[in-house]
């Protein structure tokens, strides 16, 4: 059975950076796919970033040039890093996983997630 964790969140002044970590347990995919996402109070989940098991990247148009996401195969570790944060980045963060190949984050695309961290930036 897949498990992850997300470490990594909290609270953040505008403008400042901060880096989540997703830990991959049980994994045994040989193709995968691995994302970022997000979900604001009151609003749908969003897709921030994806990363497959080729290194394949893909971003949202919202985060593409401020949020990057790497992966660490010997770790089973994603990470996001995102930088110049603004106030609308405040949401719950969720990492998710599936099997197969991806290019594009999207959550309907996704079965495994992780039980989020809270990122708030204040202004």
């Amino acid at each position: 059975q897949v498990q992850l964790v997300e470490s990594g969140g909290g609270s953040v002044q505008a403008g400042g950076s901060l880096k989540l970590s997703c830990r991959a347990s049980g994994f045994t995919y040989i193709t995968y796919c691995m994302g970022w996402f997000r979900q604001a109070p009151g609003k749908e989940r969003e897709g921030l970033a994806v990363t497959d098991s080729d290194g394949i990247t893909g971003y949202s148009d919202d985060v593409k040039g401020r949020f990057t996401i790497s992966q660490d195969d010997a770790k089973n570790t994603i990470t996001l890093q995102m930088d110049n944060l603004k106030p609308s980045d405040t949401a719950m963060y969720y990492c998710a996983a599936e099997s197969g190949y991806c290019w594009r984050p999207r959550a309907d695309d996704f079965r495994i997630w992780g039980q989020g961290t809270q990122i708030t930036v204040t202004s």
